[in-house]
């Protein structure tokens, strides 16, 4: 018996980032009255707490910051897949991602320059990258 993928729940301050992945876009926040920026969603501003916010469009580009090889399935979705990554990758206009490395056994690097690549499983649009 296979496990379902586990999918996102969009909701409302999420949607606009999982539409614009299916449109095959990564977008973020940030914030109207400090600038800064921030994955993932939410309806403040995590460094002032302001509520205005907008919505931009990431250019691609990144850096790999860390990441985590997994050798036991914490969800059974993905034991099929072991081992796999789990990255961190802070985006060229600031916001950092929790994501994968494509295609599985790269060979991983901290600062290794990254690009967007936006693989689709189970029907969902994920952002994952792939070294540049």
């Amino acid at each position: 018996n296979e496990a379902a993928f586990p999918a996102p729940h969009p909701n409302d301050v999420s949607a606009p980032y999982w539409r614009a992945l299916d449109e095959g876009r990564l977008v973020f926040q940030r914030c109207a009255a400090c600038a800064h920026a921030w994955l993932p969603a939410r309806t403040e501003c995590p460094h002032c707490l302001a509520p205005e916010t907008r919505w931009e469009a990431a250019s691609g580009r990144g850096r790999l910051v860390s990441w985590v090889v997994y050798h036991h399935a914490y969800h059974p979705y993905f034991a099929s897949r072991l081992p796999y990554n789990v990255a961190v990758v802070e985006l060229a206009e600031g916001p950092r991602l929790m994501t994968n490395i494509v295609p599985g056994g790269t060979r991983l690097a901290i600062d290794m320059p990254v690009t967007l690549v936006i693989e689709r499983e189970a029907g969902v649009a994920l952002p994952r990258f792939a070294p540049a």
